[in-house]
């Protein structure tokens, strides 16, 4: 990996799991040193709730001061050179690092989407050549195994990696790569998700299982009808494994 991986504990989660913290480390990873002041300005926040919470990162080695540069009154600060990675299955069950670990998803999850929105709201700025070239996507029918998950995950991240480390050559911008991989559940009742026209029958008739001879999610022999391929069968039993989230 081009960066050492720091694994966030109940204790050192609650040093960042805060969500003006953990924009002030956005702001440090993406668009590099900066002091107080100016990162201030950007946050819309006083520059004395800023220095306080810099101190409070400083403090648990998320940021260091950028040796050599800026004055005795304005200091400048950098992102250490970790990657934060946090694993919610280690943690959900911690009573001491339940909250920590919600603030911290809360907020992950919100800055990739507002990356997502920032660039398609500054599209405009694109010539276009990255307007061909960026791309949000996503596939249905993917139907795998927690293990299948994993192997799929792993071999994303190696590719990943391999274009981190290429020389950077000239015309090379600053690219945002975002990843999310999680089994969807059916928002439809295991007892209605069957066949179509439960509903119109009577409790007698009423059973828990679909019909036989139904394995691919139609019912009767009928397709569902979903342009997309997925289907309304009877959602898969809860994993024990919750997929982790690293930034």
């Amino acid at each position: 990996m081009t960066d050492s991986s720091r694994r966030l504990d109940a204790r050192s989660l609650r040093g960042i799991a805060h969500p003006l913290r953990m924009r002030i480390i956005e702001l440090l990873r993406f668009d590099g040193p900066a002091t107080s002041t100016g990162l201030a300005a950007r946050l819309g926040e006083s520059t004395g709730t800023v220095s306080w919470h810099l101190r409070h990162l400083a403090e648990h080695g998320f940021i260091e001061e950028e040796v050599g540069r800026g004055t005795k009154r304005e200091r400048w600060w950098r992102r250490s050179a970790e990657k934060l990675v946090l694993n919610t299955a280690e943690l959900r069950d911690d009573p001491e690092a339940h909250g920590a670990v919600s603030v911290w998803m809360d907020e992950f999850v919100r800055q990739q989407f507002a990356r997502v929105e920032t660039s398609y709201r500054d599209a405009d700025e694109l010539g276009p050549e990255w307007m061909h070239a960026r791309t949000l996507n996503d596939w249905s029918g993917l139907r795998l195994t927690a293990d299948q998950l994993v192997a799929l995950n792993a071999e994303i991240t190696e590719l990943v990696e391999r274009y981190l480390a290429l020389p950077r050559e000239t015309g090379a911008e600053s690219i945002v790569l975002q990843y999310q991989a999680f089994p969807r559940r059916s928002p439809a009742h295991p007892a209605e998700a069957a066949t179509g026209d439960r509903a119109e029958r009577t409790d007698e008739d009423t059973t828990d299982e679909a019909p036989p001879g139904t394995s691919d999610g139609t019912s009767d022999g009928k397709p569902d009808g979903k342009p997309d391929g997925t289907s309304d069968g009877k959602p898969d039993e809860p994993s024990d494994r919750t997929p982790g989230a690293s930034g």
